[in-house]
């Protein structure tokens, strides 16, 4: 329990009445979860506005209330006015857990792409160097070898800093994050003190909730103007965008890249199923990792670990022992020889990605299959370009669904097949049932093919008109390699 004065600290206050000398026990932003001891922040939401809850929150004895307007209450109730209720109830939420995120070594990944591969084999490099160490990301939290469930990629401030504290009070030195462009925009992560922040790269995505391209960048560009001039930033410079986001940072520069000068540099020497072999600022060093853009990744971690203090050649050795992370250019290969491989891809940089991994490890001698999908209710203009990238870099598409949530399947893959160009009309099909999609292209492969399953990756559902029914697109394909077998 917390006096509710101590946590005002670095609010934006433009009024107060009544007293703020009160215990407070949490702090919500859920009517539903309003009490007395609480502090109950009035925000407007895309859909719903907080501040039409304030009658019902009072009439469950909550007590204390912010919001962005000036509003008649009783005169019992403590009534905040700041300018942003969002980023007040970061900082509180801060405030409240004692300020955890400044007692760790937190790094936080933004970025398009790479953000859940790299902060996840930061945290198992750092595990292996000896540290206990928290991971915040959109497959699982973690907490040592504690994981805790994951419901967004970056969440909400009050469950942020809980886990935050938790980590500190467990031990933890040092922390992994995943940072969203939502979790930016909505001041999810205002107030928290960040060691380092890495841009790993922007591409086309979530238009539905930024509306234009450079509104995307200048949401993930804010990170880094908010760092500290204590804190360093890394950024991915083959991406025209990377140096757009040290233009007004306080924080120390840092750059790495595969194709440009860089201050850490990668060059792909062998790409491989069984791995890669990699000019490693100057060093050669073997993954198990497959991919550009995992040695993409591979050199952003190797970077934050240098820049963090750690041995180089402790780091490099190490490296070699990371393993892929799940659903993530993930694969199986079936005893007749056929090739499957799971990942996350659902943008089109991503996707042209891990067909381009494909096309350079394959022999040419063998058939790639694309079954891919595009979620419901996110950012439509991308749906016929996943289609027209995945016809023209594979052999056979299979256009299905992915998570098509309230949207009516059959017309996301419509939209899809817009982007379908007539000379590829023959080797593209169209099945609303994924698991029905990943069994034809299975029953179609040969010995040496190789099929792509893309968009869900990790993800042990799909969620259809609401409701989440357990699929998992690994465990789907592995079942069916059995059958084959027998």
């Amino acid at each position: 329990m917390k006096n509710l004065k101590d946590i005002l600290k670095g609010i934006t206050l433009a009024s107060v009445k009544g007293t703020t000398d009160l215990h407070v026990e949490t702090l919500v932003f859920d009517s539903r979860n309003a009490s007395n001891n609480t502090v109950f922040f009035a925000i407007k939401g895309a859909t719903v506005d907080g501040h039409d809850y304030i009658p019902s929150v009072i009439e469950k004895g909550c007590q204390i209330i912010v919001t962005e307007k000036e509003i008649e209450v009783p005169e019992n109730i403590t009534l905040i006015v700041t300018d942003n209720s969002s980023k007040a109830l970061a900082i509180m939420a801060t405030n409240f857990n004692e300020n955890p995120s400044s007692k760790l070594k937190l790094i936080g990944i933004t970025g398009t792409n790479g953000k859940t591969t790299t902060t996840t084999l930061l945290f198992n490099l750092f595990t292996k160097l000896g540290y206990k160490c928290g991971l915040l990301s959109t497959v699982v939290n973690k907490i040592g070898a504690t994981d805790i469930p994951a419901t967004h990629t970056t969440p909400n401030p009050v469950a942020l800093n809980v886990l935050l504290h938790q980590m500190v009070e467990e031990g933890c030195t040092h922390c992994f994050m995943e940072v969203s462009s939502h979790a930016i925009h909505q001041h999810r992560i205002t107030g928290l003190h960040f060691e380092g922040g890495v841009f790993t790269n922007i591409t086309h995505d979530h238009l539905d909730y930024h509306k234009t391209f450079q509104e995307y960048i200048k949401v993930k560009k804010s990170f880094f103007d908010n760092l500290s001039e204590t804190s360093f930033a890394l950024v991915n410079v083959d991406d025209k965008n990377g140096s757009v986001m040290l233009q007004n940072t306080k924080a120390k520069k840092y750059t790495f890249a595969l194709k440009s000068p860089a201050d850490f540099k990668v060059k792909v020497m062998e790409n491989q199923f069984s791995g890669l072999v990699l000019n490693l600022c100057g060093t050669e060093v073997w993954s198990r990792l497959i991919g550009d853009f995992n040695a993409y990744n591979l050199v952003t971690v190797y970077a934050v670990a240098e820049l963090l203090g750690e041995d180089k050649m402790e780091i490099l050795t190490l490296l070699s022992n990371l393993e892929s992370v799940e659903g993530r250019f993930q694969y199986i290969t079936s005893e007749k020889g056929i090739t499957a491989i799971v990942d996350y891809a659902h943008t089109p940089d991503a996707l042209e990605n891990v067909l381009k991994t494909i096309e350079n490890i394959r022999t040419k001698n063998e058939t790639v299959y694309t079954v891919v999908g595009c979620g419901g209710d996110r950012d439509k203009a991308k749906r016929p370009k996943m289609a027209a990238i995945a016809c023209e870099m594979s052999d056979k598409v299979i256009i299905t669904s992915d998570n098509p949530r309230s949207e009516d399947p059959k017309v996301i893959i419509e939209e899809m097949m817009e982007g379908v160009e007539g000379l590829y009309y023959k080797k593209t099909l169209s099945i609303e049932d994924r698991e029905q999609a990943i069994k034809t292209a299975v029953s179609m492969a040969e010995k040496g093919d190789i099929i792509l399953i893309a968009g869900k990756g990790h993800e042990k559902y799909q969620e259809i008109k609401g409701v989440k029914l357990h699929f998992d697109d690994m465990e789907t394909v592995n079942n069916l390699f059995k059958k084959l077998e027998k």
